[in-house]
């Protein structure tokens, strides 16, 4: 049930933004009552939370499940698996950052950016056996510039793999 409410608000968020779906919005996007939204949800705090965290999951499968295991093969698949999540999923950027920019207090949130953007440069990193620094900012680049460079952003990020290839060789 948890994952269902968290599908469905995540979609919502996803499409509206943090601040104008109403809670009968919500409720709707997840495909419960409204007791059950706020029985597994208990604030719109906790609603936002959950999406996020269900977007994670979905995100690092997406992006790192089965990569292949040449590290310029999986720097290439994951660079072209950005970019299709970035077409479907995140049209307008990560929405990890809108949330903290939503509610910049909220701490949880904070936490839950920082963790995700971590978990990211580490499973990068790991599959590309290139610095985590390095790879964050070349991942956080294309997601920042995507909104507004679309397929150019992702042909600099290309450029920079491969300049970042030959370096290490």
């Amino acid at each position: 049930m948890m994952q269902k409410i968290s599908a469905g608000l995540e979609r919502s968020f996803a499409a509206r933004g943090f601040a104008e779906p109403s809670v009968v919005t919500l409720r709707d996007a997840a495909g419960v009552s409204l007791r059950t939204l706020y029985k597994y949800t208990p604030s719109r705090r906790d609603m936002v939370l959950a999406a996020l965290e269900y977007r994670h999951q979905r995100y690092l499968t997406r992006v790192f499940d089965d990569l292949p295991t040449p590290p310029d093969h999986a720097l290439d698949a994951i660079l072209s698996r950005l970019e299709d999540w970035m077409n479907t999923e995140a049209t307008h950027g990560c929405l990890f950052h809108a949330a903290v920019a939503a509610d910049p207090g909220n701490s949880e949130l904070r936490a839950l950016l920082t963790r995700h953007k971590t978990e990211v440069a580490q499973r990068a990193s790991a599959a590309c056996q290139l610095p985590e620094p390095v790879l964050f900012v070349l991942i956080e680049g294309l997601i920042q510039a995507w909104p507004l460079q679309k397929d150019l952003a992702v042909d600099a990020a290309r450029r920079l793999a491969k300049g970042l290839r030959s370096s290490q060789a």
